[in-house]
């Protein structure tokens, strides 16, 4: 095995890789060669580093553990001459680590505990020896030489390990269910198929340490009973495939996946399946029958999966933050797992943190934190420090919770009495500058239009609930169309066929229920209190802030502003289609929303 005095961990992030990462991978290697330095110094590809929407391509050089941005191809002789022959950092690439390391490659934030997220960054994702280096493959040996698959069970039981994909059902529970089950072969699918809006845990695990989800898998089928598996990810995320079709060839070629794994006589096979993009088939029925090639759609139970689901064979799904949750649970114990937890929801849980919140990003934290601590410690608070309006917890099915719901430990019980639901992790903050029946009209819109159609009240009920949304928004709203909502609610959570229509009606259900008022001022007032619905606001000039400068008038794209120069402008509001140019151009805030 070769030892090398420097490594050279350059992003591969897609943004990374379009502003030309992998012609940056190449001339290090070239230069390397040229300074006779290629078994000194070795290039490893990693996830994602920085922000490489303004700083990438980006790289980072071990142990000095320096942070280098906007590198180019014509800049890799001088770095290399200066990093690595001379020993001096290339100061003029250097960014500062805080202000520019991606959350889950630099330290953990305050209050963040990382399980799922602690190789990623500091492992290449396409070098299996790499997660071998760091115990991988340890938990596998373990269960296949000490543990039978009963004993591999209990310890996942007693742990309290819960599906991460939003239901929350006990994994162990599962596992059990499907060894019992009759029929032959018994397969293991691992849901990769990340469909909501802003979530991406699952895509940073599968390029940043796929290993830790193949190790959970073997470990899950040894325990079911299956000798065969398939990933299910989203032909979206074309590194994350690339990344699991190597790794998936590197655990074969070392007698960690196939035939008789590690000469103990089990067996058992991975394969990657690809989707289309269509978000209906997260939902388990559906995505087996897209992996059959069929129609992505779902279809009534019983019978579950355990008893009939792929190829109408037993079969066992979990998604990818679950089964990379296993072997460190198997190494770990089950003790260790259950004290990172609260009550019911045992260890930790990743969050895809979007919206007016300051620090942005994948985190992860044991279950029992706060909402509170998540926004405000994680978080950082509201961006430009203004007011906390809603948090949306679970993605485009779950509820808008208002402040008064911030001190609630998340996990899932409490959030399913709070009106939401935990789902795949996805966070959105909101401020008070946010309309709530404008978001209300925007995640049902997307859930409208995922729909696969196949039951009735999901494909026509969501409709519906869009039309009155956008009526209202525009102005049209009528007096019966909140008691209209509320019973299309129930009704299509009621009678819908699978979860995405069950939990489609709940952003709309939450902000009736917390910002009753935002609906009847947009339906009683013609007022939108956020000025967010272009239809229920007006831009006026504010007499005396005016100095006439024309900057407004000569940028609208419609010529609604007339008025001398270095007197006060007005705005046709007959004209005026409300694009903002001039508030946001204004150097007087002479303009305002009413």
């Amino acid at each position: 095995m070769a030892y090398f005095r420097s490594h050279v961990l350059i992003s591969i992030d897609p943004v990374c890789v379009q502003k030309g990462a992998y012609d940056l991978i190449r001339a290090f290697q070239d230069e390397l060669v040229k300074q006779g330095l290629i078994d000194e110094i070795e290039v490893l590809e990693t996830a994602r580093i920085g922000n490489p929407e303004t700083e990438g391509p980006d790289l980072i050089v071990y142990p000095e553990g320096v942070h280098y941005t906007n590198i180019t191809v014509k800049d890799v002789p001088y770095l290399v001459e200066e990093q690595f022959l001379k020993g001096r950092v290339a100061e003029q690439f250097v960014q500062e680590t805080k202000q520019t390391l991606d959350e889950e490659f630099s330290a953990p934030r305050a209050k963040e505990v990382r399980v799922i997220l602690k190789n990623i960054g500091e492992i290449d994702p396409l070098n299996i020896e790499d997660y071998i280096a760091r115990d991988g493959y340890m938990a596998l040996g373990k269960v296949l030489t000490e543990m039978t698959p009963e004993e591999t069970i209990q310890v996942v039981l007693d742990s309290g390990l819960r599906g991460r994909g939003g239901a929350g059902f006990p994994t162990g529970l599962k596992w059990k269910f499907i060894r019992a089950a009759e029929g032959e072969p018994k397969y293991m699918i691992c849901n990769a198929d990340e469909g909501d809006p802003g979530a991406f845990a699952n895509r940073r695990v599968l390029e940043g340490d796929p290993h830790s989800v193949i190790e959970g898998m073997i470990i899950g089928a040894y325990a079911a009973g299956s000798s065969q598996g398939y990933i299910y990810c989203r032909a979206e995320y074309p590194i994350a495939v690339q990344t699991l079709k190597v790794a998936i060839e590197q655990a074969r070629s070392l007698g960690l996946l196939g035939e008789n794994i590690l000469g103990t006589g089990f067996s058992f096979d991975l394969e990657v399946r690809m989707g289309a993009g269509a978000f209906v088939c997260g939902e388990e029925t559906a995505l087996m029958a897209s992996i059959e090639g069929k129609r992505g759609e779902p279809r009534p139970r019983p019978p579950f999966p355990a008893q009939k689901g792929l190829w109408q064979k037993p079969s066992n799904i979990n998604n990818v933050e679950t089964y990379s949750n296993v072997p460190q649970i198997i190494l770990n114990g089950a003790a260790w797992f259950a004290s990172l937890g609260y009550e019911k929801s045992k260890g930790t849980k990743t969050f895809s943190m979007a919206g007016d919140v300051k620090n942005t990003g994948l985190i992860e934290v044991p279950f029992g934190i706060t909402l509170r601590e998540i926004i405000y410690d994680v978080g950082g608070g509201i961006k430009e420090d203004k007011a906390f309006k809603a948090v949306q917890t679970g993605g485009p099915m779950g509820g808008c919770l208002p402040e008064k719901y911030l001190d609630l430990p998340m996990d899932y019980e409490a959030l399913g009495k709070a009106g939401s639901i935990l789902g795949s992790g996805g966070l959105v903050v909101m401020d008070e500058d946010t309309c709530m029946v404008d978001i209300a009209r925007f995640f049902m819109e997307f859930t409208q239009d995922e729909s696969c159609g196949k039951c009735t009240p999901c494909r026509v009920g969501t409709r519906r609930i869009l039309e009155i949304l956008t009526r209202i928004c525009d102005g049209k709203g009528r007096p019966d169309d909140i008691d209209t909502l509320r019973y299309l609610c129930e009704e299509i959570n009621e009678n819908s066929l699978c979860g995405l229509g069950k939990g489609a009606p709940n952003p709309v259900k939450s902000t009736l229920e917390h910002f009753l008022d935002e609906y009847e001022a947009h339906i009683y007032e013609k007022r939108c209190p956020a000025k967010v619905c272009k239809s229920l606001i007006r831009f006026e000039i504010i007499d005396g802030d005016c100095t006439g400068c024309t900057l407004c008038a000569r940028n609208c794209p419609v010529q609604a502003i007339s008025g001398e120069r270095r007197q006060t402008h007005v705005i046709d509001p007959d004209i005026c289609i409300k694009c903002g140019i001039c508030e946001q151009l204004c150097p007087y805030d002479a303009i305002e929303i009413v």
